[in-house]
């Protein structure tokens, strides 16, 4: 994360699926617009390819703005789905950086 501000934690909570995806698209874009961002997954309970669509769209959003996104707390179902994609590599985890 850079240096020039503070980050700002995102924690979704309760189901990240395509059903409840919907509802915090929007929030996260903001946050990634508005600076360098956590995105903590640790309260989610459930969580499907949605989650990880919604977490791409994030990463999207902070590079367009010029800004950073890392992620904490991934839920198993989304590491393996990343695993079962091929797209794990490409996931900003957290100290990974």
């Amino acid at each position: 994360m850079s240096a020039s501000g503070p980050v700002t934690v995102f924690a979704p909570a309760g189901e990240l699926t395509m059903l409840s995806a919907p509802a915090v698209l929007e929030e996260g874009r903001r946050l990634a617009r508005a600076g360098d961002v956590v995105v903590d997954f640790a309260a989610v309970t459930t969580a499907d390819s949605a989650a990880l669509a919604l977490l791409f769209d994030w990463m999207r959003c902070a590079r367009a703005a010029g800004n950073r996104l890392s992620v904490r707390g991934l839920p198993a179902a989304m590491a393996s789905l990343a695993a079962l994609y091929d797209i794990d590599p490409l996931l900003p985890l957290e100290g990974a950086q």
